[in-house]
Parts: C-alpha cells; structure tokens; sequence
C-alpha cells in the first residue's frame, strides 16, 4: 500500500487530540494505516524488570496515529 509520508519526513498532525502539533516519523505501518511520530502521543506503558533493564516501571513510549490525520511538512 502506498503512502504518502515515510519514515525521517517532517509531519503535522491535522485532525484529533494532538491537532497542530510536528514531529518527525519513526516509523510507518502501511498496512494498519498509522504512523509514529516522534513527540506527538506519549503513551505509558508499564515494563517488567529485565536484565537489559533492571528497573522496570513505567516508560513512556510513542503511540501510533492514524495517516490521515497527518500532513506532509515542507
């Protein structure tokens, strides 16, 4: 499927709780239709302890938005 922003452009969100603000793609899953854009949709997200990380707790991490509520910027 073909979409009309890739991973490393320049984005603005159009449409929902986050309309107005810009970030940058992370990464793009054409085939359920979103995005992740860096900054935008900072979710929380409990993680277990691991040896990689011996803390645990909880992250925030960024969550995916739909593509159509983002716009291409520049």
């Amino acid at each position: 499927m073909k979409t009309h922003v890739k991973k490393g452009d320049e984005v603005e969100v159009i449409a929902g709780n986050h309309k107005g603000k810009r970030g940058t793609v992370l990464s793009v899953n054409a085939v359920k239709g979103t995005v992740i854009v860096e900054g935008v949709r900072i979710l929380k997200k409990a993680v277990r302890p691991t040896e990689q990380d011996p803390d645990g707790g909880i992250k925030e991490v960024d969550g995916p938005i739909h593509i159509s509520n983002v716009k291409k910027v520049g």
